[in-house]
């Protein structure tokens, strides 16, 4: 069929993980450990370096002793509140000792004397004891939590010793080596989400302009594969001042041979051209022999192998062609793989 079409161009691009990080070092130290070498696929959660933390294990020891003390105090301090309240000092004869003679005399004319002279009230000593006791069970209480808030604050230093995937995927590369001194803010590892891959391109603006998100152009990988169909995923709201550029983003389709880094050529509309008669067949008319792209035409009543180059899909669902056909022609539908020209 003929399609009225404009122009189009080809932007060169690089494939990119769908999604990358750097993993960084937060605290200075000697790596100790390293997940693998680059292509090694790790899981969420999994450790993927490490870096010695002998210091800080034995400050979390420490503060583990300080929590086992604060415990026993607690304890100690509910006894001596749980005896006050049930066994009150202020009854009992030892609690007041004498001073050279024995205590019960020592009581009697002491405390005793007191109480018949108005000075002295054992219910409200008992208040006051019973008072101290509580008061010794809240900085009981207090330590305990100081201690594990303490032990608490280690723990979050321990977890900047060792770094973990936050999703999956693969270390792209490896920045150190098992012995090296790293300080904080130095790459450690590449780490990259590669299940789904993109293209990263740099669009002249001219050209951005014809572009839209869901859009699907077509694509040729360096890996010597035929075009695939890309879908724009991203068009970055600003250009580029010295080039002239935007940036945009192509999400392949799962499968795509190929991987990060590798070189791809994508063909945009160009909406700068005017539209023109251009031949376009539909994409199941499209059979490929290695790398090339061909379709069967009827050429009096028998089927014949073009050898065609396509450009960009378009919005009737067909894909242009730019060569190999002529407007008019007919083409055959899902061919069989077994069909051969001629026959």
């Amino acid at each position: 069929m003929v399609s009225q079409v404009g122009g189009s161009a080809i932007v060169g691009g690089t494939v990119i993980p769908y999604k990358e990080i750097t993993v960084s070092a937060q605290v200075p130290g000697r790596v100790t450990y390293l997940a693998g070498v680059e292509g090694h696929r790790a899981e969420t959660g999994e450790v993927l370096v490490k870096i010695d933390d002998a210091d800080v294990q034995a400050q979390r020891r420490a503060a583990l002793s300080q929590i086992y003390q604060a415990e026993a105090g607690l304890r100690n301090s509910y006894m001596q509140y749980s005896r006050e309240l049930y066994s009150p000092r202020v009854n009992s004869i030892t609690g007041f000792p004498g001073m050279g003679i024995p205590a019960t005399f020592d009581q009697f004319f002491t405390r005793g004397f007191s109480e018949v002279m108005g000075q002295s009230d054992s219910g409200l000593e008992r208040q006051a004891d019973l008072y101290a006791q509580g008061v010794g069970v809240d900085q009981a209480t207090s330590g305990l939590a100081a201690a594990q808030a303490n032990l608490e604050a280690i723990d979050a230093a321990l977890d900047d010793f060792q770094a973990t995937a936050a999703f999956d995927g693969i270390i792209m590369r490896k920045h150190i080596e098992v012995g090296d001194t790293v300080q904080p803010g130095m790459p450690l590892v590449d780490y990259a989400f590669i299940d789904y891959l993109r293209i990263e391109a740099d669009v002249p603006v001219r050209l951005a302009a014809g572009l839209s998100e869901g859009m699907l152009v077509p694509a040729r990988l360096d890996s010597g594969s035929g075009p695939v169909e890309a879908r724009v995923a991203q068009i970055y709201p600003v250009a580029d001042p010295k080039r002239h550029t935007v940036t945009v983003k192509f999400d392949l389709p799962v499968g795509t041979p190929g991987g990060p880094g590798m070189y791809v050529e994508v063909t945009v509309p160009d909406a700068s051209v005017p539209a023109q008669a251009q031949t376009s067949v539909p994409l199941e008319a499209l059979v490929w022999r290695g790398s090339l792209p061909a379709v069967f035409v009827l050429d009096q009543g028998k089927p014949s192998l073009r050898i065609v180059r396509v450009g960009y899909p378009l919005p009737d669902g067909t894909i242009s062609v730019i060569s190999g056909l002529v407007g008019g022609e007919t083409v055959i539908l899902s061919p069989p793989s077994s069909l051969i020209s001629g026959h």
